[in-house]
């Protein structure tokens, strides 16, 4: 049986595809393509767990960042395959015509991100962000180009700067199959959506690893207070990468016993993998000040616990809704003057990205179940009331309120 979910941010089923054989799909442990138990796992703060001392928007998502839109497609096939695609829109418009200042920060470039090049020259992204399996990347850039062709005002384009990212999720994952397709993905692209953002082993986060557990997508925001200019960070990650798990300071990973350099003594400890980070923000922000901006991301990366390893393929792409930002395909002025924030500003949205991002992380632990797939290999999920009664015992639930 061959299937698909693909699924709005909410979580609802768009569609599934079935081409014969026999198969099996439940929604049972374990996750079945919709994670359709998920809502029994909590994220961070339905645990008393607040990260740093900025508030949250009102989804705690990335999509609190006006106009950011982001879609799943989930793809569980037979006994072996579990993958996916997430895509993240920076507005619902077309992207190629309104493209959004961008810029990219590699952590450890132990990855296969397309397109960093064109972002890195021109500061800015002309399509939807897609985030898939490692051996997909290439598969999944050619249907985001068929999507900004087929967008209308593309007629005449003959040059599209995709952007794909990635993690390699061959451990739950039959990779080699490269079974993310062109319908996948733009399956994700049209089930984007604002509002709540799906979690855990969805979308691109399905086959992923993370500090030994099951990972996934996961995702938070940051909202900064008036005298701050009260603008929205949101960051969305897929993770799947090893370390030395630690809970706001907590050192759960060890407590645990399931932490990196184990594999010295324990081959199957968690060691590599990557973390891919997309950072999003309403805050006027060219590509110099969301580059600043995205290496802040990697500090909340580091706060739980990774060291972003040889083999980590570790990415921040960050972008700023700001419209008078845009950067018309055709038309408009030949000098463009806009304002943006000066960087005496910026010490506020750092704080914000660093907390997020570390939140996001333990978004996408905690809401991830476990994951049976590529030759019967099992990855739990993180035991939640063990987190809760280490973070109670090292003070990190039921910290006085800031």
């Amino acid at each position: 049986m061959r299937r698909f979910a693909c699924c709005y941010v909410a979580g609802a089923i768009l569609g599934a595809l079935i081409v014969g054989g026999a198969g099996r799909l439940d929604g049972a442990e374990p996750a079945g393509p919709s994670q359709a138990d998920a809502s029994e796992r909590p994220r961070a703060r339905e645990l008393g767990i607040r990260v740093g001392i900025l508030a949250p928007g009102a989804n705690n998502a990335v999509t609190d960042v006006p106009g950011v839109l982001v879609g799943h497609c989930t793809v569980w096939e037979g006994d072996d395959v579990r993958t996916g695609v997430t895509a993240i829109l920076p507005h619902g418009g077309n992207v190629f015509q309104e493209k959004v200042p961008a810029a990219i920060v590699v952590g450890n470039g132990f990855g296969k991100l397309v397109g960093i090049s064109q972002v890195e020259e021109l500061g800015n992204l002309e399509t939807p962000i897609v985030l898939t399996t490692t051996l997909s990347v290439f598969a999944a850039a050619d249907a985001v180009i068929d999507h900004t062709l087929g967008q209308e005002g593309n007629e005449a384009l003959v040059s599209i700067n995709p952007v794909v990212g990635e993690t390699n999720d061959g451990y739950l994952n039959d990779a080699r199959g490269r079974h993310v397709h062109r319908e996948h993905v733009l399956a994700a692209i049209g089930a984007a959506r604002s509002g709540p953002v799906e979690e855990g082993a969805v979308g691109a986060g399905t086959g992923t690893r993370c500090f030994g557990f099951k990972g996934g997508i996961g995702t938070a925001s940051r909202k900064l207070p008036e005298a701050a200019g009260a603008f929205t960070v949101g960051v969305l990650v897929q993770t799947n990468f090893g370390g030395v798990l630690t809970v706001d300071g907590a050192p759960v990973g060890e407590e645990l016993g399931r932490y990196s350099l184990r594999r010295l003594v324990e081959p199957d400890a968690p060691e590599h993998g990557s973390c891919m980070i997309v950072v999003a923000t309403d805050a006027p922000l060219d590509a110099r000040r969301l580059k600043r901006l995205a290496r802040r991301a990697l500090f909340g990366l580091a706060a739980t616990g990774s060291s972003m390893s040889h083999g980590s393929g570790d990415y921040v792409i960050a972008f700023s809704t700001a419209e008078a930002l845009r950067v018309p395909y055709s038309g408009g002025p030949r000098e463009r003057h806009p304002t943006v924030l000066d960087d005496r500003a910026l010490s506020p949205l750092f704080q914000a990205v660093r907390e997020a991002t570390e939140e996001a992380i333990l978004n996408s632990l905690f809401r991830a179940r476990s994951v049976t797939g590529f030759r019967g290999r099992t990855t739990r999920a993180i035991p939640v009331d063990r987190v809760v009664e280490i973070c109670r015992r090292y003070g990190v639930i039921g910290k006085p309120e800031e």
